[in-house]
C-alpha cells in the first residue's frame, strides 16, 4: 500500500548516547510517575502494556473511557514536565506552531502488543502525533483510516522516531509483537515508546 501524506519515518533519529541519557531522564520521571497498569473501558480488562505520562496533561484508561488528565490515577500527583530532549523533537519533526502537552509513556514487555487504534482522543486534530522508540525492535503496523483498510508492516528499532500529521493523523496503527534481544539499551530487555500529542486548541 502506498504511505499516507503526513506519515514520516526518521530511521536512527536518536544515536546511542541520546538513547542512554533518555533512558536516564525517565528513570528520573518514573521516580515520580510510575509505570501502572490501565485497563479497558467497560470491560476492565487490563492493557498488556504498562503506561506512564509527562507532561501537563496525561492520557489514561479506565472503566469510566479514554480522556486527558492533569493527574496520575494511581498517586494523585500532576504529571512530571516533559523532558527536553522530547520537546526538541518535537520541534524538529513535528513542526508545529503549539508545543506538546502530553507524552505517552508505554512499556512493552516480551509478548505484549498493541491492537490497531487511532489516536483521537485530542481536541487538536491538526497537531502531529511524534513517536519515538527506545529498546528492543517493535513490528509496527499501520494501515488507513477505517480498520478494514489494508496494512503495511515494518520493524522500529532503537532511535526511530515517527510521525503521524496530515492524513496519516487518524491512520489506524498498532504494534503486533516485541522482538526481544534485538537492543542492549534497556538492561531488562523490551521496549518504550514514548508518544508526544498536542492535546488541546488553546494556547
Amino acid at each position: 500500500m502506498t504511505a499516507l501524506e503526513g506519515f514520516k519515518l526518521a530511521p536512527g533519529f536518536l544515536d546511542r548516547g541520546a538513547q542512554e541519557q533518555l533512558v536516564e531522564d525517565l528513570r528520573a520521571l518514573l521516580k515520580e510517575a510510575p509505570f501502572y497498569t490501565p485497563v479497558m473501558p467497560r470491560s476492565g480488562k487490563p492493557f498488556s502494556v504498562r503506561m506512564t505520562n509527562c507532561g501537563t496533561l496525561g492520557w489514561v484508561s479506565d472503566r469510566a473511557g479514554y480522556r486527558y488528565q492533569p493527574t496520575h490515577p494511581e498517586t494523585g500527583r500532576p504529571w512530571p514536565a516533559i523532558p527536553q530532549a522530547l520537546l526538541d523533537a518535537w520541534a524538529e519533526l513535528g513542526a508545529y506552531s503549539r508545543p506538546p502537552e502530553a507524552c505517552l509513556v508505554n512499556f512493552y514487555a516480551s509478548g505484549t502488543r498493541m491492537g490497531l487504534h487511532q489516536d483521537r482522543d485530542e481536541e487538536d486534530l491538526a497537531a502531529p502525533v511524534v513517536s519515538l522508540s527506545l529498546g528492543d525492535e517493535a513490528v509496527f503496523r499501520i494501515g488507513g483510516h477505517s480498520r478494514k483498510d489494508p496494512t503495511r508492516s515494518l520493524r522500529l528499532k532503537s532511535g526511530d522516531a515517527l510521525v503521524l500529521g496530515g492524513e496519516a493523523r487518524l491512520a489506524f496503527h498498532g504494534v503486533d509483537r516485541i522482538i526481544a534481544g534485538t537492543s542492549t539499551l534497556l538492561p531488562k530487555g523490551g521496549r518504550i515508546n514514548l508518544t508526544l500529542r498536542r492535546v488541546t486548541k488553546g494556547e
